[in-house]
């Protein structure tokens, strides 16, 4: 008989609350039954996987609470960009809290190319200040707003292999929440955004995807806290947008046939037929993942006019229990309404769906999951990983990553299998999973995001600070989690990316120090450079990988 882990129970039968129970109760008796010994023998090939070793060229590390940004033996990280560093000859300035990150080479180098930044929030305490009696001043809302969307750099590595800001770029630019943007699709001059076409700023912009035209797609996440304390109208935010890292005159954009919704990501693929898809999680608890399918085909001569397949076609959000992908569109949601007034009354135009997608999603039956953050799509079986960072409120405290199977390995299929990838959970190793990327060995390497005031408590403690690991995808160590990084006090490490070598590889540390109580009593200091007198987020370049 086979001995049977319990992460291997996990990877191979965890289908949703069995698995889930499984997980949080310890119920290691399971694991020694033949009947689910047989299971993990006879699903070793399920779904027709190609098998491989995935190999790991690193040893990893330990948990670690210490300041500092902490990589296996043989690795090294350059600081490239930091809050409030100019990046350009016009004196425009790197934002606040970066997150997401995307290389764009240059002339196909590996060496020099655009690196595009999510800025997510800003800070009353190290950026604007805080509110004169119930509200910002306007320069206060300027600043908060300046330091919010994205980031567009020039980096290069040096003769001497370190990753520097190049600050005479043609290119660097910001685009921030003062910035014009076009809205495209069905909302765009409905009612529904009070008959805007176009609007104020991006912001709230958490992780994003490139599309196959080269240009990025960036996700408005929490909008509401900035759409407030800057007195905009909150429908103009919640949308995926799009920018042209190497064309100013592309006009930035906000599909909302993509839906408006907390958006964690956007991840980009094509049909078996070559249209376009899209896949995005909702990053709330009780919320729904999504896909985005373009009702016309992808032509690469077409360029950054493709842009338009993100505007007509049709999204569909994930019904768990049943294994399909239901339409949203307002005929069905209004025939889930019937007989319900205020429903009929919320629900009249396509406009309205995309506008309140969660509530039209859970109308038609999508299934509430445990904050769907980043989705990433395999380039190896087209298999769909999402990252569920928790929930307490289920008791899914550690989170778990979920691997969704497309019927016919046809990303646009509308019926689907799934299976728990991996659970979080000191089985494991790591709690909160959150951005997620492969490496070409089969290897998904997530980042973590437990909060501030849960770090190093409780059931946490283990963990340490949130950091990267690596969980090969196929081989003998499927779904296991390997510790690659530990992030500085406070911060967590987001939007990992690779060179398209793998021999650098891009992060952005995120809000150190963040849980300081004033500026005379700060918790973190890094990046520790000269001159600084408080923890500033910021972009590093790891190297030290092999070919």
């Amino acid at each position: 008989m086979e001995q049977l882990n319990r992460r291997k129970f996990l990877t191979y039968v965890g289908t949703g609350v069995t698995a889930l129970t499984v997980a949080s109760t310890g119920l290691g008796a399971l694991t020694e039954k033949v009947s689910a010994a047989e299971k993990v023998k006879a699903n070793s090939h399920l779904f027709g996987f190609k098998k491989k070793v995935s190999g790991l060229g690193f040893t990893p590390i330990d948990v670690s609470t210490k300041d500092e940004l902490r990589l296996p033996k043989g690795y090294k990280y350059d600081v490239i960009a930091a809050y409030g560093d100019k990046i350009n000859k016009k004196g425009d300035t790197f934002g606040f809290n970066n997150d997401f990150t995307m290389f764009f080479p240059i002339d196909g180098s590996n060496d020099r190319g655009l690196l595009w930044v999510n800025h997510e929030y800003s800070s009353e305490l190290f950026v604007h200040g805080k509110k004169q009696g119930d509200t910002y001043t306007k320069s206060q809302i300027e600043k908060l707003l300046y330091n919010q969307g994205g980031s567009i750099i020039e980096v290069y590595r040096d003769s001497e292999g370190i990753w520097k800001m190049d600050t005479d770029s043609k290119y660097a630019r910001r685009i921030t929440g003062l910035t014009p943007f076009n809205l495209t699709g069905p909302a765009k001059g409905s009612k529904t955004v009070g008959g805007a076409t176009t609007v104020q700023g991006t912001f709230a912009n958490c992780s994003g995807g490139m599309t196959p035209w080269n240009t990025v797609l960036s996700a408005e996440e929490n909008y509401e806290y900035t759409a407030a304390d800057a007195g905009l109208n909150d429908t103009h935010y919640g949308w995926i947008v799009e920018v042209d890292p190497f064309n100013e005159k592309f006009t930035p954009r906000k599909h909302t046939a993509l839906g408006r919704f907390h958006h964690e990501n956007a991840a980009v693929g094509t049909t078996n037929d070559g249209r376009i898809v899209v896949y995005m999680g909702d990053d709330k608890k009780d919320a729904c993942v999504y896909k985005f399918i373009s009702k016309y085909k992808y032509v690469k001569s077409r360029g950054t006019d493709n842009s338009k397949l993100l505007e007509e076609g049709t999204l569909y959000v994930a019904d768990m229990k049943n294994g399909k992908w239901l339409p949203l569109t307002i005929d069905a949601v209004r025939e889930a309404a019937k007989g319900d007034s205020e429903l009929l009354d919320k629900f009249q135009t396509q406009a309205d769906v995309l506008v309140h997608t969660h509530d039209a999603a859970i109308l038609l039956g999508g299934t509430p999951t445990d904050r769907p953050e980043d989705v990433e799509i395999s380039p190896f079986d087209k298999t769909v990983f999402i990252a569920h960072t928790n929930n307490d409120k289920h008791g899914n405290i550690h989170g778990h990553i979920t691997r969704f199977i497309e019927e016919k390995d046809d990303l646009g299929s509308l019926t689907f299998d799934f299976q728990i990838f991996a659970a979080g959970g000191s089985q494991n190793g790591f709690s909160a999973p959150d951005n997620l990327t492969f490496d070409s060995e089969g290897n998904l390497w997530t980042v973590t995001d437990m909060s501030g005031s849960a770090m190093n408590k409780g059931v946490f403690t283990s963990f340490g600070n949130n950091g990267i690991y690596v969980i090969p995808t196929m081989g003998e160590n499927q779904g296991e989690a390997y510790r690659f990084a530990t992030a500085p006090v406070d911060s967590e490490i987001t939007g990992p990316c690779f060179t398209p070598d793998e021999t650098t590889l891009f992060v952005a540390v995120q809000h150190p120090g963040e849980r300081s109580k004033d500026l005379n009593n700060l918790t973190s200091m890094w990046p520790h450079r000269s001159g600084d007198t408080m923890p500033r987020p910021a972009v590093v370049a790891i190297t030290g990988f092999k070919y």
